[in-house]
């Protein structure tokens, strides 16, 4: 060895530079990650209170179809009355969810004997949430029919 020389070795490890470097990437990347998952969970909260509310409208809407129309029974023929008011009746299977039904005729089916086929059914929903009740309104379409069920009742049930 030579005097005044100086041995190198070789360093292995990394410098506080390249570790603050990738400790930022990590964070960025976990940031990232923890993003997308509250956004994932968001949706899905949106996703089942949209069910929710879709179940609940089509529950409306059986609840109509049985109940709107009561039967007249007239001896051996059966047919559907004039529609009753509905009001701040209960869903069934949903106790904290009202709903409120209001029936018009279509004026342009007024001759027709026994009165209109077709009604302009207004529905107003209401329940309670966050302690606060809340409610919408809609509008449909519905004939004036014997309920699908008491028509198969009658057709297997009570068979003449």
């Amino acid at each position: 060895m030579k005097p005044f020389q100086v041995q190198t070795r070789a360093r292995a490890g990394f410098t506080i530079v390249e570790v603050v470097v990738a400790m930022g990437l990590f964070l960025l990347g976990m940031s990232c990650v923890l993003g997308i998952l509250s956004f994932g969970a968001a949706l899905t909260r949106t996703a089942a209170l949209r069910n929710d509310g879709a179940s609940a409208m089509e529950a409306v809407m059986a609840d109509l179809d049985e109940q709107l129309f009561p039967l007249v029974v007239d001896g051996a023929s059966v047919s559907a009355g004039a529609p009753g008011e509905i009001a701040a009746r209960t869903l069934p299977g949903r106790p904290d969810v009202t709903y409120t039904a209001v029936a018009t005729p279509n004026p342009a089916q007024k001759g027709y004997p026994g009165g209109a086929l077709e009604y302009r059914v207004d529905v107003t929903v209401a329940w309670t949430s966050g302690g606060r009740t809340k409610s919408r309104q809609f509008t449909t379409l519905c004939v004036r029919e014997i309920p699908f069920s008491e028509r198969l009742r009658r057709q297997f049930v009570e068979k003449p």
